[in-house]
């Protein structure tokens, strides 16, 4: 489960996070690709949170999809 104390750099404030559990592989980019992307660092953020149910069931996607559970949702 993601730990919204450890979040990484530069996930942007609301509900969606990727925390400091991210391995990069990417599957989260790939499944919401409006809301998510890889830094320069090579682990993911939310770079914008959902504003539409498609973007709310992508984010949901990848939160499940995430195979080391960095993804959280606090909404």
């Amino acid at each position: 489960m993601a730990d919204k104390n450890n979040k990484t750099n530069g996930n942007v404030s609301g509900s969606y996070y990727v925390d400091a559990m991210c391995i990069g592989c990417g599957i989260c980019e790939s499944v919401a690709t409006d809301n998510f992307k890889l830094n320069e660092e090579g682990v993911a953020i939310v770079f914008k949170q959902p504003e539409n149910d498609n973007e709310k069931q992508n984010c949901e996607s990848a939160l499940e999809q995430c195979p080391v559970e960095a993804i959280g949702n606090d909404g």
